[in-house]
């Protein structure tokens, strides 16, 4: 998941890195299954496998929250999944609101696993006139004229943004305005926002570029046909991108340093 801002605090209020703040929904994700098994431990080894990193990167992230387990024994799940939920202010709901109900922001609204994760979807809101007042996974469509009365009333400090590119911007605006100082960003372009507002940007066609790329990549490296037909050529100007390129790695060694914004 990309931001984006350009600022970027290198470290959260009590020294956590970012890219360990960004991992701990990972291993939350793989406690709470642990949990629902009634799994009473896990070993580093077993929790980092099931979250997709190595041991010792999650034992230094766990050391940070002061989590270091037992020698032989491992991990006590519960209380892992309390410890990174509170880190994360997973303990109070959050009232969210979803800007843009179209396809995507009905489909947001219809996700089951907000409420189970400290998520309360307080509104959904519109500018379509015709979808006011017709409910959506229960709760009825709001038109974007009420969306500053919405905000203040219901306490709300997170906004989804679920609008078409064109109107994302102004959109944003008026959410910062209104006091949301969180932003979850599904249209297609970069929002511009002020100083102490943190945004978060879900773009899936990045994401399939990128997977793209790799695929690209692989193609270049396996044995190809012969470098004069048209397969050969488009391998060969794989392997070339991918020499160009290279195969650079963030501080953490598993992401590109370079991301699209």
């Amino acid at each position: 998941m990309a931001t984006g801002r350009t600022h970027r605090p290198a470290t959260r209020s009590r020294g956590i890195p970012e890219a360990t703040v960004a991992r701990l929904p990972l291993y939350l994700r793989a406690l709470t299954a642990l949990s629902e098994r009634s799994v009473p431990t896990v070993s580093s080894e077993e929790l980092a496998a099931a979250a997709g990193v190595n041991s010792a990167k999650l034992r230094k992230d766990f050391s940070y929250l002061g989590s270091y387990g037992t020698r032989g024994v491992g991990y006590d799940v519960e209380y892992l999944v309390y410890q990174i939920s509170r880190e994360l202010g997973l303990t109070q709901d959050w009232p969210v609101v979803i800007v843009g109900i179209g396809n995507l922001g009905a489909a947001l609204a219809n996700y089951g696993g907000f409420a189970s994760r400290g998520f309360r979807v307080a509104a959904l809101i519109d500018a379509d006139p015709a979808m006011a007042g017709k409910p959506v996974a229960g709760i009825a469509v709001q038109h974007t004229d009420e969306l500053e009365d919405i905000i203040q009333s219901n306490g709300v400090s997170i906004g989804v943004i679920a609008t078409p590119a064109g109107a994302a911007q102004q959109v944003c605006d008026r959410l910062v305005a209104a006091g949301v100082t969180s932003i979850l960003n599904f249209a297609p372009t970069v929002l511009t926002v002020p100083d102490g507002v943190d945004v978060r940007k879900v773009d899936l066609s990045i994401e399939l570029q990128i997977l793209a790329f790799h695929e690209q990549r692989k193609a270049g490296e396996e044995p190809g046909p012969e470098s004069g037909t048209p397969a050969g050529r488009a391998a060969a100007v794989a392997t070339e991108t991918a020499a160009i390129t290279g195969d650079r790695k963030g501080p953490d060694g598993d992401v590109p340093a370079v991301m699209p914004a």
